[in-house]
């Protein structure tokens, strides 16, 4: 099996090399990937649209380049679009969105099908599409570029009256939509994502599974705050796991770190990356198999719904624990920390009952105010964490609700009071050392027309 450069690093190589290096709980050395040398490079052609699809020749470039090399999507004097529908990644192949180009999904729902008929429409399951770009079981794939992949989610679905967003809002009233997400990637070991620009995904823009190493280095993912289900990179049931140095503005969870039945959700390393609108930095709603050792890091949050939050309940809840929260900061943020065992029912079992313990906040700091909520399940599954130099800024305007936790404080101070049904808290808060959050809150940087 390949094990690209671009992911994994010799520790021989560390300090002897100009390497941005990573390195937590994510256990590989995670350097910055590299653009590869291109296997074929393929200029956009004029008139491209519904009618005139490129996924064909996309594919068929894909399907020959050899392991190491990149499809490279390029402008030309015909135009900078290309359309397509599902295309397959391969072994050790990158599709590269060279800079000014941009990969649009066709707007057909009969191309995502799963089975006939499906995409497109709302059913009790949902799932029924493809993804724009699929990988399964192909090690040593990326996708990269600093080109746009755009999945169209806010445009007419062909044959309807309205969009897949539209869709999405109209499956609230019972039922799951069935839109198609811009990636979703399968036991793909030593994935890497790349300075590529995700935009208004019709569902989800990135799910990773099952896998083992997967990298997302400077990546750039927005939808409209209002854009139901629109969650920016979500990996799940895999293992060494890093996301830095991006840029996340979605209508749901900027990360939902999933753990539902399966392998186990460990090892992940999410630092250096601003969020914006959003559902916030999550973990679940799905732990009923485990999670544990992730770290999170030098993270602004910014007008975001929630800010840190473990979301799960009785129907699909597990064991999430080992994690850390360090250098966070946080505005214009309505739930700031949310610890939430009781999350939206899903489902008929009531016996897959969520337990979140040794989870530490440490140098956070809250401009304003907003809730916080520390909830157990119950008794015998109880919340266990530890605040340690976190920061309101408005202590007045600020509230916390709490049940059924361990609560320990220290060694930093924290100036939030928190009691309730259940409640005990240990620990002896020291002194406050208010993280500065200067700068720390960058406007979403441009990503082109």
């Amino acid at each position: 099996m390949r094990t690209p450069s671009f992911v994994l690093v010799s520790a021989a190589l560390v300090g002897s090399v100009g390497f941005s290096v990573l390195r937590a709980q994510d256990s590989r050395i995670v350097a910055e990937p590299a653009f590869p040398a291109a296997c074929a490079s393929l200029a956009a052609a004029a008139g491209a649209g519904e009618a005139q699809l490129d996924t064909l020749r996309i594919q068929l470039a894909l399907d020959a380049c050899e392991p190491g090399k990149a499809v490279v999507l390029a402008g030309s004097a015909a135009g900078s679009v290309f359309v397509s529908g599902p295309l397959h990644l391969r072994e050790g192949g990158t599709l590269l969105v060279a800079s000014g180009v941009k990969l649009l999904a066709s707007r057909n729902p009969r191309l995502y099908d799963r089975a006939p008929g499906v995409c497109g429409t709302i059913t009790d399951k949902g799932h029924g599409c493809m993804a724009l770009i699929n990988g399964d079981g192909v090690s040593g794939a990326a996708v990269m570029g600093d080109g746009v992949i755009d999945g169209q989610g806010g445009e007419t679905i062909l044959g309807q009256q309205g969009s897949w967003w539209d869709l999405a809002e109209q499956a609230r009233k019972g039922g799951s939509q069935n839109n198609p997400r811009l990636l979703i990637l399968n036991r793909c070991d030593n994935f890497a994502l790349y300075r590529i620009t995700l935009r208004n995904s019709p569902n989800f823009h990135v799910s990773y599974s099952g896998g083992n190493g997967f990298t997302v280095w400077g990546v750039k993912v927005w939808s409209p705050q209002k854009a139901r289900n629109t969650d920016g990179i979500d990996p799940g049931n895999s293992t060494n796991v890093t996301i830095t140095h991006s840029f996340i503005h979605t209508g749901d969870d900027q990360v939902a770190i999933k753990a539902g039945k399966g392998a186990p959700t460990t090892n992940m390393t999410i630092s250096d990356n601003h969020f914006y609108t959003g559902h916030g930095m999550s973990i679940g709603s799905e732990t009923d198999g485990g999670a544990s050792r992730i770290r999170v890091s030098n993270l602004s949050i910014d007008g975001a719904d929630n800010g840190l939050r473990i979301k799960s309940n009785s129907s699909r809840g597990g064991l999430v624990r080992d994690v850390v929260y360090d250098g966070v900061c946080i505005r214009a943020t309505k739930n700031p920390i949310l610890m939430d065992t009781n999350y939206s029912f899903y489902g008929e079992a009531r016996d897959k009952i969520p337990e979140f313990k040794d989870i530490v906040v440490r140098n956070i700091r809250v401009e304003g105010g907003g809730k916080v909520s520390l909830n157990g399940f119950d008794s015998g599954h109880r919340l266990g964490i530890r605040f340690d130099n976190v920061v309101f800024d408005n202590r007045e305007g600020s509230k916390v609700v709490s049940k059924e936790a361990d609560i320990a404080m220290g060694p930093g101070q924290s100036n939030l009071e928190v009691a309730g049904p259940n409640v005990r808290v240990s620990g002896t808060a020291g002194e406050s050392r208010p993280r500065s959050c200067v700068d720390a809150f960058p406007p979403f940087p441009e990503t082109g027309s």
